[in-house]
């Protein structure tokens, strides 16, 4: 809850400072799905090649903002969504400083997505749907975690133990199952063009 004593400092220098500056507009890419999906590698190929391009980009990923900002958080259902939250907040921040940022959550709940949606300005807040076949995902298994989930290991594992639901309207969808991970990142860029957050090569 807010305290009355807590006042908020609008910036000097604002946000459309900072994107004229950069040349170009800020957002949040939400990247949504299954582990396993290619969420992170996904955002990570996205960042080098808008860096290539001259534009300002971060990715916050869900295990590097575990090991730090929300360490103490778990994965019942009350600590997800305290999770997305929190990571909601920052992301907004990030949109605020002028970047693009990617965000590579699982974030299982469409309640979760939408509530961090209404945070941003319209225009804002893009939700990119990683569908990738729950079986494919589990067959990856990059981090061993279905097997652990399974061996009962892990506890409430989404997709197992933990439900997930899919975006029903998502500003995009890629399926890594039949893109490869420079394919999938091209797609964004031209979506990113299209949209004019990017200027066009």
């Amino acid at each position: 809850m807010t305290q009355n004593h807590i006042i908020w400092h609008p910036a000097i220098v604002t946000k459309t400072d900072r994107q004229l500056l950069n040349q170009h507009k800020s957002c949040a890419l939400w990247f949504t799905g299954y582990s396993g999906s290619g969420k992170s590698t996904l955002a990570n190929e996205l960042d080098c090649q808008l860096h290539k391009l001259g534009i300002r980009s971060f990715v916050l990923d869900g295990d590097n903002i575990r090991h730090g900002l929300n360490k103490e958080l778990g994965f019942s259902q009350e600590d997800r969504v305290e999770n997305i939250r929190r990571v909601g907040e920052v992301a907004k921040l990030f949109v605020d400083s002028g970047q693009i940022v990617m965000t590579a959550f699982i974030s299982p709940y469409r309640k979760d997505r939408d509530q961090v949606r209404s945070i941003f300005a319209a225009g804002e807040f893009h939700e990119i749907f990683i569908d990738c076949p729950f079986d494919v995902c589990e067959d990856r298994d990059p981090k061993g975690l279905y097997q652990k989930a399974r061996q009962g290991i892990i506890r409430d594992f989404t997709g197992i133990d933990s439900p997930y639901e899919p975006p029903i309207n998502p500003e995009l969808t890629i399926n890594t199952e039949h893109y490869t991970v420079k394919q999938a990142a091209e797609t964004i860029i031209k979506y990113l063009e299209n949209e004019q957050i990017i200027p066009k090569n």
